[in-house]
């Protein structure tokens, strides 16, 4: 019998597993990023305190258009870079919140480095 892994339950693990190592601070805060079928989100947190500190998401009501491609992962990932530079934000730490590195996720991180984001 052929059995299929639950892609779902693959990615907490995977989430888990990088949660483990990865933490922010309000110097270096984490970039979450959580990708659903039809959206696609961006938090700047910063765990020693538990808050959020910035967030971007393509539910906003001015984003405008469909939030589950590669063009809106960019415009979240340049709008995360422009609130992280209101609050002096240069400095992040990359959580892919256990997505492979790869389409939304990628052209979000890389939108959000080239505005200026380091990470």
């Amino acid at each position: 019998m052929v059995t299929k892994k639950d892609s779902k339950k693959e990615t907490q693990k995977r989430h888990k597993r990088v949660r483990g190592k990865v933490s922010g601070t309000a110097a270096r805060p984490r970039l979450a990023v959580f990708r659903s079928l039809q959206h696609i989100y961006a938090q700047l947190v910063d765990d020693d305190k538990g808050v959020t500190l910035a967030a971007a998401s393509s539910v906003e009501k001015d984003f405008g258009g469909y939030g589950g491609n590669i063009e809106a992962a960019k415009k979240i990932g340049a709008l995360i870079a422009a609130r992280a530079r209101e609050l002096e934000v240069t400095q992040v730490v990359f959580d892919r919140g256990g997505n492979i590195y790869h389409g939304r996720v990628q052209a979000l991180a890389e939108a959000a480095r080239e505005g200026g984001l380091q990470f």
